[in-house]
């Protein structure tokens, strides 16, 4: 079965967010990545402040439950207007699954990032369904 979890984003104040997230909820981040840790892309340019940005962060709330955030960066970014920043993140036990929910969740929406190996190992995409509704979708190859 899929686990859903709330994923955020912020407008350069992720870090900030999550520290009074972890105060309140306890424990410690899964995982903390930020935008310079990522290898060299093709059109995408990177200040020296963007680089210090979360590009991807975890926090378990619980055994089933794990708040996710990031900040938005440079022009190659999704645009965060406050209201469309929080998205639903499936995480599945299996590539065809991650490929049929795609598939299936962004009929008539728009696809941002079709699913692909990431860098990061996952196999990842991100989509706004029909209903304006944001959507990520990840299978983590360190399940097989």
């Amino acid at each position: 079965m899929p686990a859903l979890n709330p994923y955020l984003t912020f407008l350069g104040n992720c870090e900030e967010a999550f520290n009074f997230y972890k105060s309140v909820f306890g424990g410690e981040f899964s995982y903390l990545g930020r935008f310079g840790d990522m290898p060299p892309q093709e059109g995408v340019e990177l200040s020296e402040a963007d680089k210090s940005k979360i590009m991807h962060m975890s926090l378990p709330i619980d055994d089933s439950t794990i708040l996710m955030g990031s900040d938005t960066v440079g022009d190659w970014g999704v645009k965060t207007i406050i209201g469309n920043n929080i998205s639903l993140s499936l995480n599945v036990e299996s590539k065809a699954k991650a490929d049929a929910l795609f598939e299936s969740l962004s009929a008539g929406g728009k696809v941002t990032m079709p699913m692909d190996d990431t860098f990061w190992g996952d196999y990842f995409g991100m989509f706004t369904d029909k209903f304006n509704i944001n959507w990520m979708i990840s299978y983590s190859k360190t399940q097989e």
